[in-house]
């Protein structure tokens, strides 16, 4: 990145990254190889999750566009960001699983709706349910009591059935 001209570009791409962004979480990948990276790359794709790595002073630059303050403290050294746009939890989670595996992979800290968030905190939030989590949950606890009351209401209807049928075998046997 020698000329200037395409030092601005890589910010203003940046700057757009951040603001689409619910999540960004930032990464120190030193220690990583090649095949780690790439593996890591394509667990957050398959997330919907974009993984760049970034010029801290371009990181900086961006951040102070779309008015993100405190980031400074941990932009030194190597960094990747890891940019989520649907759920703000998904980012976390899968840089957490992927630090799990490899202890290469340290996890600086995070920015959600525009406020920077320590290491413990992105540790907080990877520990949370993901949205399609929380869906499933609630879609779960509606349907409850419809199922109960759809059992109470048919209760009568099975007793008679059982009656019927009882009447029947009583029948069958007389019969024999």
């Amino acid at each position: 990145m020698a000329n200037r001209a395409e030092k601005e570009k890589v910010v203003e791409e940046l700057t757009e990254k951040f603001k689409r962004s619910v999540s960004v979480i930032m990464t120190d990948y030193r220690g990583l190889n090649v095949a780690e990276i790439t593996e890591l790359r394509r667990k957050l794709r398959n997330s919907g999750v974009d993984y760049q790595v970034v010029k801290n002073t371009l990181a900086r630059l961006a951040a102070e566009k779309v008015g993100i303050e405190g980031l400074e403290k941990y932009l030194g050294g190597p960094t990747a960001l890891a940019f989520g746009y649907e759920d703000p939890v998904i980012p976390a989670k899968e840089l957490a699983a992927f630090a799990r595996e490899h202890d290469d992979l340290e996890i600086k800290a995070g920015i959600v709706d525009g406020r920077v968030i320590g290491r413990d905190m992105v540790k907080e939030l990877a520990s949370l349910p993901t949205r399609e989590e929380l869906l499933a949950k609630l879609l779960s606890a509606m349907q409850a009591p419809l199922v109960g009351m759809l059992n109470v209401l048919l209760g009568p209807m099975r007793g008679f059935v059982h009656v019927v049928d009882g009447l029947r075998k009583e029948k069958e046997a007389e019969a024999s």
